[in-house]
């Protein structure tokens, strides 16, 4: 998280909307460990990482989507998953996102 505070704090400045996605378990083996987390500002501007780039992608789809909605949602990408073969999450484990709008 303390990787993204720079990008959120010039964010805030700027009057931007945030929806911020933290790695909140993992089953099996995952990229990146709970905790970590991926910003997105309203314009798709990305800060941090939730999987080290391989389901990135769709996760700024998921913050996006919170951003336009308001609704709070926990997101799971898998091996098994065919989207998240799709997006390149081979790695053999379910990683388990929580998404949210950031409340400034």
């Amino acid at each position: 998280m303390r990787e993204i505070l720079g990008d959120l704090a010039r964010w805030r400045g700027d009057g931007r909307r945030v929806a911020v996605a933290r790695v909140v378990d993992l089953e099996g083996s995952g990229p990146r460990l709970p905790g970590a987390a991926m910003a997105v500002a309203e314009d798709g501007e990305v800060a941090g990482s939730v999987s080290g780039g391989c389901v990135e992608g769709a996760v700024v789809s998921e913050a996006l989507e919170v951003l336009a909605t308001g609704d709070r949602r926990l997101v799971s990408f898998g091996y098994s998953d065919d989207e998240a073969f799709a997006v390149g999450l081979t790695c053999g484990g379910t990683i388990h996102l929580f998404v949210e709008p950031l409340d400034w």
